[in-house]
């Protein structure tokens, strides 16, 4: 097979879809791979690193959507590539349609076959080993961006994170504990923070009090006890996700004034829409912004500001899957891996993942493997 990693676009991503040791494994397997120029510079990987690994290096992205039998990138499809993929292409990459109609019916549109790093999931159908690396990385960011943006001069409260003799430190409110969740509240712990961790699981719920050993309070989630944390806490960090489908809606306006001023609040939901009714996506460029005096900071790349860590974590995970689909076509693949079709939001002008329909209000159809 011949596959293709194009440079990133969006808006400060300095990610790679395949590092050059990927690009060794899929050429030992027998695929050819294509790789856009300076596609890796930003992290250090220069295109020498990527031709002896075996790869060939094209000047422009047109190349590889034009002859590749499939495309491994980082991030969703902006218009000006996703107008370019072609009927039965692979497209391998993080879709988050749910919040993202457009770029939904641009896929459809193309025929193409959409395979989302999120929605794969592992072969029992629990986890999401393709999500969990930047899960990982995007809530230990979290904690750290509470933190810095909770100085005064960047529109926080001014109150220290971990406190000084006689002062309390500040007080953190992680909604979620799932993997970026438990991530968040790892550092916000190590930071010395005072945290609470909102979960609704009873297995998780057991798992994060047996790991945290009182260092944090893990209470069971629910509406009484999200109003009262959140209108005490110095920083509240959305950890909410729904594989495939829209972050629900767990911090509302009507709730933002009973929080403090200056209160920071992290939405790492927001590739999914986001959990905080308030939140909308920023940049790294321009990551906040005020809501009636509540910082909210929604950069819906957030492992993107630690671009060399965190691609190399992601090409850890996706590696197996690409040279799987490679080796044997994405059908294949799919037959032999539950897990693997799970990640499967498009194919032919058609959605096939249940929750990104109901998301988009779209038309769900199986796929017969």
């Amino acid at each position: 097979m011949l596959v293709g990693c194009p440079k990133e676009i969006k808006s400060q991503e300095h990610r790679v879809g395949l590092v050059p040791s990927s690009v060794v494994e899929l050429v030992a397997n027998g695929h050819e791979v294509i790789v856009e120029t300076n596609a890796g510079a930003a992290i250090n990987f220069s295109d020498d690193d990527y031709r002896k690994a075996g790869a060939e290096i094209c000047d422009t992205p047109d190349e590889i959507f034009e002859r590749c039998d499939m495309v491994v990138k980082v991030k969703e499809p902006q218009k000006s590539e996703y107008t370019k993929l072609r009927e039965g292409q692979i497209l391998f990459t993080y879709l988050h349609l749910a919040p993202d109609p457009d770029q939904a019916q641009g896929l459809m549109d193309s025929g193409c076959v959409a395979i989302a790093y999120e929605t794969v999931t592992n072969r029992d159908g629990r986890g999401l080993p393709l999500l969990a690396p930047m899960s990982e990385v995007a809530g230990r960011l979290s904690a750290l961006m509470g933190a810095n943006y909770l100085q005064k001069h960047h529109g926080g409260n001014g109150r220290l994170v971990c406190g000084v003799p006689g002062v309390l430190p500040a007080k953190f409110l992680v909604i979620g504990g799932g993997v970026s969740g438990f991530n968040a509240a790892r550092v916000a712990v190590g930071m010395g923070a005072d945290v609470t961790i909102l979960e609704k699981n009873p297995d998780r719920l057991r798992y994060l009090d047996d790991y945290f050993h009182g260092q944090a309070k893990v209470i069971y989630s629910n509406l009484d006890m999200m109003e009262r944390f959140a209108a005490e806490s110095d920083v509240v960090i959305g950890a909410v996700l729904i594989p495939g489908a829209a972050a629900p809606k767990l911090i509302t306006k009507e709730m933002l004034p009973q929080i403090a001023n200056g209160t920071v609040m992290v939405d790492i939901a927001i590739d999914q829409g986001g959990c905080f009714e308030t939140s909308r996506p920023t940049t790294h460029q321009d990551p906040t912004y005020d809501v009636d005096g509540k910082l909210h900071y929604c950069v819906a790349n957030m492992p993107g500001a630690v671009p060399l860590s965190s691609a190399l974590a992601l090409n850890h995970a996706v590696l197996p899957y690409a040279v799987n689909i490679a080796n044997h076509g994405w059908k294949k693949a799919c037959a032999n891996d539950p897990g693997l079709a799970n990640g499967l939001n498009v194919s032919f002008g058609t959605v096939n993942h249940a929750e990104v329909a109901e998301a988009l209000d779209l038309p769900y159809k199986e796929v017969t493997l």
